[in-house]
């Protein structure tokens, strides 16, 4: 879903180059397009450390990525994306992972 947000309200439409742009709108699809991809990353990264420290890191690494994720749909509402129904179906599907995660997080304490 990320990466067909990031395609739609882009200006530049070659995703890999999207980190080359001085648009503002075209650096926050890019950032929810990495943001959207560290999330398994680091889901993985908690499943798989011993340490509980260093999943204690990387849950709140995901807690940031989320809100941030939420910031950017902001900042490309305020940037002028007319079409907002894929930032809302974004934002919607967020919040259905953040209510899963809450209970995983809890689970693997």
């Amino acid at each position: 879903m990320s990466r067909e947000i990031a395609s739609y309200v882009s200006f530049n439409k070659d995703l890999l180059r999207l980190c080359e742009s001085s648009s503002l709108r075209d650096i926050m699809a890019n950032s929810i397009l990495t943001d959207a991809i560290l999330i398994p990353q680091k889901i993985a990264l908690v499943e798989a450390s011993p340490s509980s420290k260093e999943r204690m890191h990387n849950l709140s690494y995901i807690n940031i990525i989320i809100r941030n994720i939420n910031s950017y749909c902001l900042g490309l509402e305020k940037d002028g994306v007319k079409e907002t129904e894929y930032i809302n179906l974004l934002r919607s599907e967020l919040k259905s992972f953040r209510k899963y995660y809450r209970k995983w997080k809890v689970s693997i304490r």
